[in-house]
């Protein structure tokens, strides 16, 4: 459900309290327009304010009137609505007339020839996961076993795609 507030939006620049169903500005330009996070101005100095920041060619400000509070509620169960994942059909097997379907291969031959040994893991993410989860911190020997583990999972993964007669790892495959 949505949140229950008591303003529309916040300032871009001074971060004030747009009303609802009252004026704010908005940018020209329609990269500060995005759908999910639009740039929106309480007043024209703190429309004025983001131009030189950003760097603008041609910009002016259009004024704009927010939307009631029962209007922005309606449109924000719209949105969550939109936004659930739609259950998946199954998709039906294809098959050309007269071909038989692909056999599964064997196993693939995977070779460490040439493999590189990098980290896999993004160091920094897993620190803030295991920092903000438990308050620990995390050794950076961490990362060479860590990597490890998901070098014999995506072996496993590419052994399961081949048998299935396939070239692409899905997730299925984990």
């Amino acid at each position: 459900m949505t949140e229950d507030r008591a303003y529309y939006r916040l300032c871009s620049s001074c971060k004030r309290e747009l009303i609802f169903g009252g004026r704010y500005y908005s940018c020209s330009v329609s990269t500060c327009n995005r759908a999910k996070d639009p740039l929106t101005f309480c007043s024209l100095p703190c429309f004025e304010a983001h131009v030189p920041v950003i760097r603008h060619r041609e910009a002016w400000a259009e004024e704009q009137k927010a939307p009631s509070r029962e209007q922005w509620q309606a449109a924000e169960r719209e949105r969550e609505a939109d936004e659930r994942p739609a259950p998946a059909a199954p998709r039906p097997e294809r098959r050309i007339i007269g071909q038989e379907p692909p056999r599964p291969a064997g196993p693939v031959e995977l070779s460490d020839q040439g493999l590189p040994r990098d980290i896999l893991i993004v160091v920094s993410k897993l620190k803030a996961y295991v920092k903000a989860r438990s308050g620990m911190n995390t050794s950076d020997g961490a990362m060479d076993v860590l990597s490890d583990i998901v070098r014999e999972i995506a072996d496993r993964a590419i052994q399961k795609a081949a048998a299935d007669g396939r070239k692409t790892i899905m997730d299925r495959d984990f």
